[in-house]
């Protein structure tokens, strides 16, 4: 019989392409370990230099001394810091955030209630963001020292500067108070409240999935002002970098060559140069879905939105310092992981920064 003859040299090859994959994931488990030990670590610390005894805010501060001395016991804070870390720590990977003082949940139920909220509000605002945002941006630099390019100048310049809070107050002055176009603070009318089967919690969706069309546009008047708010936020934002991005592409030699080989000016700017743009603005567009589903907090406070960002404002001011924690830990890994998602998005779209 014939033997198959076996090339060492293609194994070691084989091994050597292995290798730095290995190496790759290797790091990026290691990159994401540490990240999350450090943001765990920042919120334990700040949760313990914060003046706020959390057993007074269980027992509260009329309680028997000997009440406190168990309770304390209970929770573990008569322990050494370094030994409550490594506690707090193992009870977070298991998912347990502790009970909140304030509805006497787990933390971690709570923020499974609330979190869709702040997710459909976020979502909506990011779509709002780019979907305008971007085709500003692109005009704004082909335009560039027009009318159009300063309009989008002082739209970015108004959304970094006046406070979200003020305009949010104006908003339901105007569009709810004075012309009633929009339905006002609330996620929905209480009528529809109750009459709901939550599936996802996010309301457009279940809403449309059951059939309840009323309940649907009804919910959708609550979303629109608050999203259309920190839509205009993101698209200060997305606005901003676009047209920076397109003015770097714009004046790069392939959109020269383009142009000497006539190709037509709409083709340059939008299957090029927006193209080769969208790289580093996939960037941009999931740093600021982050900053939504984390800086939302004044929006849903304004707009009695009962998301993520209102659930630790009342905690905080409630001294539930173990939803305070959790929402923040939550927040936290949100970011992290849409900014992980984006270096991945960034490398698929740009081969040229895969390593070999």
């Amino acid at each position: 019989m014939a033997q198959t003859a076996v090339d060492p040299q293609g194994g070691r090859s084989g091994t050597r392409r292995i290798l730095p994959v290995l190496a790759s994931i290797a790091r990026f488990v290691v990159i994401v370990a540490l990240t999350l030990l450090g943001l765990l670590a920042v919120t334990f610390f700040i949760g313990r230099v914060i003046p706020v005894d959390p057993v007074l805010a269980i027992v509260g501060d009329r309680a028997p001394e000997h009440v406190i001395e168990r309770t304390r016991e209970e929770l573990g804070l008569n322990r050494p810091i370094y030994e409550q870390f490594v506690i707090y720590v193992g009870k977070v990977l298991q998912g347990d955030f502790g009970t909140s003082v304030l509805t006497a949940n787990p933390v971690m139920t709570d923020i499974r209630r609330v979190f869709p909220a702040t997710l459909e509000l976020a979502t909506l605002g990011t779509l709002i963001g780019s979907l305008i945002g971007i085709p500003l941006g692109v005009f704004a630099a082909v335009r560039r020292g027009g009318l159009l390019d300063q309009i989008v100048r002082i739209i970015g310049l108004v959304g970094y500067s006046v406070p979200i809070f003020w305009l949010g107050l104006m908003a339901l002055v105007v569009f709810y108070a004075r012309l009633g176009w929009v339905a006002g603070p609330g996620r929905i009318d209480i009528v529809y409240e109750y009459t709901l089967s939550p599936v996802t919690g996010i309301l457009l969706l279940d809403t449309a999935m059951q059939g309840q069309w009323d309940a649907f546009w009804n919910a959708l008047s609550h979303l629109i002002l608050p999203a259309s708010l920190l839509g205009y936020f993101s698209l200060a934002y997305i606005s901003r970098m676009t047209r920076s991005f397109m003015l770097n592409e714009l004046s790069q030699e392939y959109v020269v060559a383009a142009r000497a080989k006539g190709l037509s000016e709409a083709r340059i700017i939008w299957r090029h140069a927006l193209r080769n743009a969208l790289v580093p603005l996939v960037t941009v567009i999931a740093l600021s879905y982050a900053g939504l589903l984390e800086g939302s907090v004044l929006t849903e406070t304004v707009f009695a939105w009962p998301g993520l960002g209102l659930y630790i404002t009342n905690s905080l001011q409630n001294a539930d310092m173990n939803a305070v924690l959790g929402g923040t830990v939550v927040i936290g890994a949100v970011f992290i992981g849409l900014n992980l998602l984006s270096d991945l998005l960034y490398g698929l779209l740009d081969p040229r920064t895969r390593r070999s």
